[in-house]
């Protein structure tokens, strides 16, 4: 039996300033983003290519704005990533060369991190 991690909660404050961020400005597929009933709004949003998505949205989680543990997203380039997301108006991390891959850094609009990843040999 295969467990497939599909969807991470991320906290945030303001639904449409974090939906305008990760779609705009990040890159995500806008997936989903309905109230399914009173009190409840749950926005799916999905990186290319990826199999897991975040969710943002009101009253999914009790968790604070911009609390979200290190997020990491793998890439194929990371220098086309740091130039997509630079590009778009975020505050990303020069290139940060280490042993065990490439890595840019950046905060959404709460601060909740991400890392973006590229493993030097791995295949794509």
């Amino acid at each position: 039996m295969d467990w497939k991690l599909e969807l991470v909660f991320v906290p945030v404050s303001d639904v449409d300033r974090a939906k305008d961020f990760y779609v705009n400005k990040v890159g995500f597929n806008a997936d989903f983003d309905e109230r399914p009933m009173d009190g409840i709004r749950f926005v799916q949003l999905t990186p290319r290519g990826s199999a897991c998505s975040i969710c943002i949205g009101e009253g999914l989680t009790d968790a604070p704005p911009g609390s979200a543990p290190n997020l990491q997203i793998v890439v194929s380039d990371i220098h086309a990533a740091h130039d997509h997301l630079k590009n778009n108006g975020v505050d990303v991390s020069d290139v940060d060369v280490q042993a065990w891959g490439h890595f840019v850094y950046f905060a959404d609009p709460d601060g909740n991190k991400w890392a973006v990843q590229y493993i030097p040999g791995r295949e794509s």
